[in-house]
C-alpha cells in the first residue's frame, strides 16, 4: 500500500508541475494576444514582435514539462 501511495504522490506532483504553468501561460497569452492584436492593427510592422511576445510564455510550460519528467524519474529513489 505504501508504494501505491508513493507512486500516486509522484504522479500528482508531476501533474501539478504541468498544470500550474499551463494555466499561467494561458492567462498571459490571453492578455498579450489581445494587446498585440490591437497594436498590430495600428502598426503592422509590430507583427514579428507580436509573435515573439506570444511565444515567450510557452517556455513556462516547457520548463514545467521538464520538471514533471524529472519528478517521474524519482520512482527509483
Amino acid at each position: 500500500m505504501e508504494e501505491a501511495v508513493r507512486i500516486g504522490l509522484i504522479a500528482f506532483s508531476a501533474a501539478i508541475a504541468i498544470c500550474v504553468p499551463a494555466l499561467a501561460t494561458a492567462w498571459a497569452q490571453s492578455r498579450i494576444g489581445a494587446a498585440m492584436a490591437g497594436a498590430v492593427a495600428e502598426r503592422p510592422e509590430l507583427a514579428g514582435s507580436a509573435i515573439i511576445m506570444v511565444a515567450i510564455p510557452e517556455t513556462m510550460v516547457i520548463l514545467g514539462l521538464v520538471i514533471a519528467f524529472m519528478i517521474t524519474t524519482l520512482k527509483g529513489t
